[in-house]
């Protein structure tokens, strides 16, 4: 079972239930009250577990292929154009 959490109040209710549902998503508590709203069966389970695990072995790949440098990031990734093919040559 994990600790409780704890936000400090100084006066400003808003910003400490802010912080506090900040804390609860990291902590994965949202996901988990959605996931136990219904029955999981035990294959259905396994599964979810088992792309979990992809997913975020995948991205520990990624992860490192970019620290790394062996992926240059697309220019979809970038939010800009790609300027590779020069227009003017091709005229």
């Amino acid at each position: 079972m994990t600790s409780p959490l704890e936000v400090d109040v100084n006066g400003d209710i808003e910003k400490a239930f802010k912080n506090l549902k900040k804390k609860m998503a990291f902590e994965g508590i949202f996901k988990e009250l959605k996931r136990r709203r219904y029955y999981e069966k035990p294959s259905e389970e396994k599964k979810r577990k088992k792309e979990e695990a992809e997913r975020r072995r995948l991205k520990k790949i990624r992860r490192m292929n970019v620290s790394q440098g062996r992926v240059k990031k697309s220019p979809s990734m970038r939010g800009g154009k790609d300027f590779s093919h020069d227009e003017s040559t091709d005229a």
